[in-house]
């Protein structure tokens, strides 16, 4: 299996490769464009999961599950979240900052925690920016994920994946 893992991943690679030329290759660094490359796949995979899920497995019904009832569009995303969740730390850890030497339970952990910070950062994003500011939710999302990209890029990169161990 860790063959088929290796193989993927230099394909990939390869692919991503083939995109970054000029004037990208000027304008963003290296590092930066795996990472919205990846973010971009799974955000690609995320939607194509969920709209399957919602429309199709779920047909817009809500689940019952005997002691609680889940919305569909709410179930379809707690069936999605852990799907793109490994699959965005695959992408993360083995194409975008290939090369960290932290331990992979330990990256996996402080990946969660990053994307915990995001989830958080959309909730109340939108609920300031929409309830107080009294702005569009769609607009209101678009700044909200921009922000939450922005510092999910930076943890990533200097926390999650960090190139140098601070214990020696």
């Amino acid at each position: 299996m860790g063959m088929f893992y290796s193989d993927m991943r230099k394909l990939i690679t390869r692919i991503l490769d083939k995109f970054y030329f000029y004037p990208v290759n000027r304008i963003v660094p290296y590092v930066t464009f795996r990472y919205a490359a990846c973010g971009g796949m799974n955000m690609l995979l995320d939607w194509t999961l969920y709209f399957i899920l919602y429309n199709f497995i779920l047909r817009k019904q809500n689940l019952d599950l005997g002691l609680v009832v889940i919305s569909p569009y709410i179930a379809a995303f707690i069936i999605v979240f852990p799907i793109t969740f490994f699959t965005g730390f695959w992408l993360n850890n083995n194409i975008a900052f290939h090369g960290s030497p932290l331990k992979n339970g330990v990256k996996l952990s402080r990946y969660l925690l990053v994307v915990c910070v995001s989830i958080f950062i959309n909730y109340f994003g939108l609920k300031l920016l929409v309830e107080h500011f009294h702005l569009y939710p769609t607009p209101s999302k678009i700044i909200v994920t921009l922000a939450a990209t922005a510092v999910s890029y930076f943890s990533q990169k200097h926390f999650t994946f960090r190139k140098h161990s601070a214990v020696k």
